[in-house]
């Protein structure tokens, strides 16, 4: 069960995201932040759940930045 006070936490980490990744659109960090707290489903124990799904998702984020940044440097 998901609380409000995780809720709030997640949002908080999607402002974190968007503000280290400004290029990326806010629905794509939305996407990797639900993504990354769908695989958490059912744990009982939910106090870092927050922490954990902000590391998955800015490595999802940063993974998808290095093709981008190569293209960008190319030309």
């Amino acid at each position: 069960m998901v609380t409000i006070d995780e809720q709030q936490a997640l949002a908080q980490v999607c402002d974190r995201l968007a503000e280290r990744y400004p290029a990326v659109p806010p629905v794509d960090i939305r996407r990797a932040v639900d993504t990354a707290h769908r695989r958490l489903d059912g744990r009982p124990v939910r106090n870092y759940v927050p922490v954990l799904v902000e590391r998955a998702a800015r490595e999802t984020l940063r993974a998808a930045e290095g093709p981008r940044a190569a293209v960008l440097t190319a030309h």
